[in-house]
This record gives structure tokens, sequence and C-alpha cells, in this order.
């Protein structure tokens, strides 16, 4: 459960129950007079039970215990309030923290349902999705005092450490990263994932979430990382997988306008299930709901930044968008 990767620095692996990304990797960094705990789970059971023990197991003290949290989906800072000591600070970056405080205001009434009803997706699922989504069941519930917002940039000391905060807008619009310069350590969150691909879907109010992805990308390759701690899953060699996620978008992109081309007159979600999907699905139609909602999501990104480009038009045709090559 509790793993010692340099010195101060320790992972904690906190279960992702029924989830496919299966573990979160919550990392604890020791310093003198206060500690920081970086990414908390899911605000369920499973979650807090692994993350308490964890923390016990290092001797941790809240009272000393400051939180980061990478971004804002729930896996991530569905318990940031629990762990907070008190009198202690929750960081995030500033867009994500907006973005995260509009959605508790609303109850996390998504406006991407709107978009995704318009696209093709069927209302009925979207409801059942509404119903059982952990992103939403099992999320933070309020914005406290404890929050203080970072900006690109801002640093945070934490014993020896340095930690700058890179804010690279993709995988939500503040998700961001956390690079300790003098020991060439980056915590990638969910922008750099090595066993599987981030999900990049659209965000409402963002034009082109793709591009803003790959931009970021670009923007950070050339760190000169030693070891890259991420949000899941095992670790790996970062500049080649950057090169790797790079390559793997512009392979979407020409499916999704091949597909488009092929196909006149689409929605974006039957563009979704013309698609290739590494999943456990004979068709489209035996999709988990919840994988076709990240389906649709990570294809509006795609067709999104084709649009942009000119690559690809659309028009409304009885309530719908339908799509065709230009």
């Amino acid at each position: 459960m509790v793993e010692k990767l340099e010195e101060n620095i320790y992972r904690i692996g906190v279960p992702l129950p029924g989830n496919p990304l299966r573990e979160l990797n919550s990392y604890f960094i020791r310093g003198e007079d206060s500690d920081l705990l970086i990414d908390t789970g899911f605000r369920r059971a499973a979650c807090r039970e692994a993350l308490e023990a964890g923390l016990e197991e290092l001797g941790s003290d809240p009272c000393r215990r400051d939180v980061l949290v990478t971004h804002l989906h729930s896996d991530h800072s569905g318990m940031a309030d629990l762990f907070v000591g008190e009198g202690r600070r929750i960081y995030m970056s500033q867009p994500d923290l907006d973005y995260l405080a509009e959605r508790i205001r609303v109850r996390f009434s998504d406006p991407k349902n709107d978009r995704f009803e318009r696209e093709g997706f069927p209302r009925g699922i979207l409801e059942e999705i509404d119903r059982v989504n952990p992103a939403k069941q099992e999320a933070l519930s309020a914005i406290t005092d404890a929050f203080m917002p970072l900006r690109d940039g801002e640093k945070l000391r934490v014993g020896k450490y340095e930690l700058e905060l890179i804010i690279v807008p993709g995988h939500t619009p503040g998700n961001s990263m956390l690079w300790i310069e003098k020991e060439g350590i980056m915590f990638s969150g969910d922008h750099v994932l090595f066993d599987i691909t981030p999900n990049i879907t659209e965000w409402p109010g963002v034009e082109d979430a793709l591009g803003d992805y790959l931009d970021s990308l670009e923007r950070v390759r050339d760190y000169p990382v030693r070891r890259t701690l991420p949000g899941h899953r095992a670790e790996g060699e970062y500049r080649a997988r950057i090169d790797y996620l790079l390559a793997h978008h512009q392979k979407r992109l020409t499916e999704a306008l091949e597909v488009v081309r092929t196909n006149p007159g689409l929605t974006a979600y039957e563009i979704a299930g013309k698609m290739t999907w590494k999943i456990r699905a004979d068709s489209w139609e035996e999709f988990p709901i919840i994988q076709k909602w990240f389906a649709v999501g990570e294809c509006l990104s795609h067709l999104d930044y084709l649009r942009k480009r000119g690559k690809v038009g659309r028009e409304q045709r009885e309530g719908l968008w339908r799509y065709e090559a230009m």
C-alpha cells in the first residue's frame, strides 16, 4: 500500500473499485514543518480507508498536512477536504478551482449533457449516467476556506523540495503537474500516463481541448525529467511517452476524419460508434454506458480540433449536429 520512492516521498495506492483506472497514485511528501498530500481519491469508504491506512503507516500528523489537487476530477479531488489539516491549505490551479466551484454550485448538473444530446447522445442514457457516474456521486461537496488557487509557475516548498506548478490544460481546463527541478522529478497527474492514454474530452467554454492538450505536451516535452510519477498506474520514460501521445492523437484525428469522409451526415454519437476503442465490447451497442460517455466526449474533442482547422464542418438538422468533411 505504501511505497518509498525518494527521500521523504512516498506513494499510497488508493483503490478505485469498479473503475477501469483501478487505482489512484496518491503521493505524500514529508517536510520539516509541514507535509504535502497530492491527490486523494473518490469520496467513498474504500478510498478513505486505504488513504487513512497509508497515512497512518507513514505516521502522518494531520495538523501538519496540506493537500494539493492536480485537477478537478473526483478521483483526485473527492476527499481533499477530509484529509487537509485544520487551518492548512488545499492547493489547486485557479482554472480548475473556478470550474469545480461552478459544478458544485449547480449540484453537478452537467452542462455537457445539453451538447451531448445535440450531438446525438440519447437523453435517456445521459440521465442514467447522471445517476451512476462516480465522478458526480462520489465528488467533493463544497469549496471551503481551505482552498487556495495557484497560478502557473507558482512554487511551494516542502522540506528540501521546491515544487513548481505547471498548468497543462487539456485533460481538464486547469490540469496541472508538479516539477521538482533540482531532483528532476515530475508529478505528471493525468497529463502523462504510461499504461493508458489520458481521456481528452470536450469542455463547455473551451474551444479546442485537444489542441490545448497537444500544445501542453509540446510545451513540457523537453523538461529534463529523471523520474515521472503519474496519477495512475506505473512509471515510464517521460519524453518517449509524450512522443507516443502526440503520434497517437494524430492517428486518432486521421481515423475520425476518415469516418466523417466515408459516412457524411453522421452525428458525433454515431461517429464515435465507428471509431476503434480498446474496450471489451463486441459492438457500440454493447458498450457500458459510462464508457460511451467517455468515448463520445473524446470523439467530440477530435471533431472540434478538425473543425477549428477547417477539415470538418457541421450542420444542424432537426435539432442534431451532423458532420461532413470539407
